[in-house]
């Protein structure tokens, strides 16, 4: 019989937790011996079974990530433990399954806690605020508005859906919701009358049909409200843009503007207004056409539109936010990321708000699953910029766009972090990285390929790549690829 799936995608947690950095991750961690603790242990099984795909226990793995193998019969006694806490330690119960590998010459036990679906899964005897999740490879307690979001969840009860505004005439809904810019966006021609409009409008349930009259999703009013200020629920959602004088943070020096239109019907001024704020990008003059912007407009609209999109629109009191220095542009959104932000190259996004996500690409406001990091990291190369910093901070992800920095004065840091995503780039595209496209990606002169070479060594000795084909001898000829594709 063929292994579960989850064996598959447990080997591959496993190996990613290990190299290049060994490190725990949200869906994995690592256990050299079972704890008499049985809360804490019953907070990990809590923490997994809360985790968007739940996650897995590796038992045979030191803190420092060496292997520390147990015997067969120490095994058994961690699984029998560990399913008594899953039954009688949680609520609701939760299944394990388990299996054993070996693992760079070690057996390791590897424990899959799989996602519940009646969340949150809390401390048995203990109220639902006691409920845990995983967090920058920690197991910590659960925020009340991941709570809340869980409980939602489970219920069937997504944000999206809930209403914003109920019982109005069509009138009402009209002035409220920007139709003009949902039928452009469609590409469809505008209905001769009003209730054409709005039953339109319901198909992609913008709003919903109510006992009194009609009603407005949340849904609705965060992509095509004229204000959404009008909006007493969602006000702490529009988006705000900051704009510094300088490179540090300083009220003095800023000045803040609110966007009040939808995400969607908005959003084409909001990235228009943040690109025309932008000076030339000198350095690259004369390497393109044009005479470019600082920044790659793909790469703004497509780190807007996924702060926009990946929220976390249970966290009250926050908002996705964009901040404009002399140096760099932050854009952060509220929300741990569901993906590792090393990932996010090559992975699928996965998107806690399918409906917005949904409409948003039918409206090609962004791009299909993954296409759009691809895209805005091939605009930062083409105008030879630093590479961008994906930052998990708390509950929150914070992109950072960086000036143009010459080569040479270039951080080590950030031309491993170009080497790796430019190996993530092409080998997504079925490509390797080579001595010849490193000289391309940081316009460096054919003749000065020892400088090449130079960022590929940084690159290996801190395991982000590794050569495509270890038994080869030629240094001419070499590549490389990311180090998970291994």
């Amino acid at each position: 019989m063929a292994d579960p799936a989850w064996h598959t995608h447990a080997v591959a947690a496993l190996q990613r937790s290990l190299a290049p950095v060994p490190s725990e991750r949200n869906e994995l961690d690592w256990k050299s011996a079972l704890s008499d603790n049985g809360e804490k242990l019953a907070q990990h099984l809590s923490a997994f079974s809360n985790l968007a795909g739940g996650g897995y226990l590796a038992f045979g793995i030191a803190n420092d990530g060496s292997p520390a193998p147990l015997d067969s019969d120490t095994m058994d006694k961690v699984v029998q433990r560990l399913g008594q806490i899953a039954r009688n330690g949680v609520e609701p119960p939760i299944e394990l399954d388990h299996t054993v590998i070996e693992h760079r010459g070690a057996p390791v036990l590897l424990v899959h806690i799989p996602e519940h679906p009646s969340g949150p899964v809390h401390l048995r005897g203990k109220d639902v605020y006691h409920s845990y999740i995983r967090s920058a490879g920690s197991t910590v307690k659960m925020s009340r508005q991941e709570i809340a979001r869980a409980i939602a969840a489970s219920a069937g009860d997504p944000f999206e859906q809930r209403l914003a505004l109920h019982d109005l005439g069509g009138d009402q809904v009209l002035d409220l919701l920007d139709h003009d810019s949902y039928f452009r966006l469609e590409g469809r021609r505008l209905p001769a009358t009003t209730t054409a409009i709005l039953e339109t409008m319901a198909e992609d349930k913008i709003i919903l049909t109510g006992s009194k009259g009609w009603n407005i999703t949340n849904l609705g009013a965060l992509l095509y409200a004229r204000d959404i200020s009008r909006f007493e629920t969602l006000r702490r959602k529009m988006v705000r843009l900051v704009i510094y004088n300088g490179t540090r943070r300083s009220r003095a020096e800023s000045k803040e503007i609110i966007g009040s239109r939808g995400y969607a019907s908005g959003f084409a001024g909001l990235v228009k207004y943040i690109h025309d704020l932008l000076p030339p990008n000198e350095v690259i003059r004369r390497a393109l056409r044009e005479a470019p912007k600082l920044y790659p407009e793909v790469a703004i609209r497509e780190f807007v539109a996924n702060a926009l999109i990946h929220q976390d629109l249970e966290m009250s009191g926050t908002s996705v936010m964009i901040e404009l220095f002399k140096d760099r542009i932050e854009i952060s959104n509220p929300g741990r990321p569901l993906v590792d932000p090393e990932r996010f190259i090559d992975s699928a996004p996965r998107s806690r708000n399918e409906a917005m996500a949904s409409l948003m690409r039918r409206m090609h406001i962004c791009e299909e699953r993954g296409s759009g990091i691809d895209l805005a990291i091939t605009a930062i190369e083409e105008h030879q910029l630093p590479p961008p910093k994906f930052q998990r901070e708390n509950d929150h992800l914070r992109v950072t766009l960086f000036a143009p920095t010459p080569t040479g004065r270039m951080r080590r840091d950030d031309r491993i972090r170009a080497i790796y995503q430019h190996a993530c780039l092409l080998y997504v595209n079925h490509q390797e990285l080579t001595n010849a496209s490193v000289r391309k990606r940081f316009n460096i002169a054919d003749s000065n390929h020892p400088m090449a070479s130079r960022y590929i060594a940084e690159a290996l000795d801190a395991g982000v790549i590794i050569p495509s084909d270890p038994t080869s001898q030629s240094k001419r000829n070499a590549s490389y690829i990311p180090s998970w594709a291994a």
